[in-house]
């Protein structure tokens, strides 16, 4: 699997984003999630950063070993989430956490999300501790989440991305959101939301269910691949059970499946991931 493209000798622009980490094979990549530990000053936090960072290399070699293609990082943990604003605080554990995966799974392309909305933080962390990508809320089109309404931000973080060279981290956007009401938006279709984040700059799209574990709907996932040319991602909901449904799919985000009893707070069940690594290579 690609890591993301070298600069031409001599040039000054950044990097192009890398369109996508895909296998060397004709299947979807499968995403496995790292939810981070609570993260210093939030509700449930317990833990000292350098334990948070630990805890993290260790569900990624997890992974690793058990033959996923690509891992994403994330602050679930962190409930109730902040809307946008996350202080200093989160960002260096994120950061520390992002860089001791980084160093422990080489070989693997890495993302990272910052909840709720935090893109830029996401993207400053990504592009310090060389991950390949970002995984975005709210890029395109407001909406009412339960942190309060969230606007669109991709004119923002296109030019932060500029502005700070790091071109070569690809964004990965939340097509109508989960977690969040659309009423304000509801006279667009996914082919809409679509063309749009294509239009904003988005280097993939996500589509999900409802709300975390909730299957996304498979004519969702077809409408998004007739609707625009962007690689499409299945972020919530896949078993090894309904796996063969998101086939057409680039890549699975998949979390609450690969922990203990089905569970996105537990740990890692070995034999859940490497089950779901067999429902992604089986052709």
């Amino acid at each position: 699997m690609n890591r993301k493209p070298e600069r031409a000798e001599g040039s000054s622009a950044p990097p192009p984003a890398q369109a996508f980490p895909q296998p060397e094979t004709d299947r979807p990549a499968l995403v496995a999630m790292i939810h981070l530990a609570a993260l210093p000053g939030t509700p449930h936090s317990a833990l000292l950063p350098r334990q948070i960072a630990d805890q993290a290399v260790a569900e990624a070699r997890i992974y690793r070993d058990a033959g996923v293609d690509v891992l994403l990082i994330e602050n679930m943990h962190d409930r109730p989430y902040l809307n946008r604003k996350v202080g200093p605080e989160i960002t260096a554990a994120m950061t520390l956490a992002a860089q001791a995966v980084r160093g422990a799974v080489p070989e693997l392309p890495l993302g990272i999300q910052v909840l709720a909305g935090a893109n830029r933080e996401a993207l400053a962390i990504a592009y310090a501790c060389d991950l390949q990508f970002i995984r975005a809320e709210a890029l395109v089109f407001g909406h009412l989440a339960d942190e309060g309404w969230m606007d669109a931000d991709a004119w923002e973080l296109l030019r932060y991305r500029r502005a700070v060279g790091a071109g070569g981290v690809a964004i990965w956007t939340d097509v109508r959101k989960k977690h969040a009401a659309h009423a304000a938006s509801a006279d667009l279709t996914l082919s809409d939301w679509a063309r749009e984040a294509e239009f904003a700059g988005a280097d993939a799209l996500i589509v999900t269910g409802n709300s975390t574990g909730m299957p996304a709907r498979p004519e969702d996932l077809a409408e998004l691949r007739g609707a625009s040319s962007l690689p499409i991602v299945v972020g919530s909901g896949i078993t090894e059970y309904n796996a063969s449904l998101y086939r057409a799919a680039n890549a699975w985000i998949v979390g609450s499946s690969l922990k203990h009893e089905g569970r996105w707070q537990a740990g890692p069940d070995r034999q859940r991931v490497e089950a779901m690594v067999r429902a992604v290579r089986k052709g």
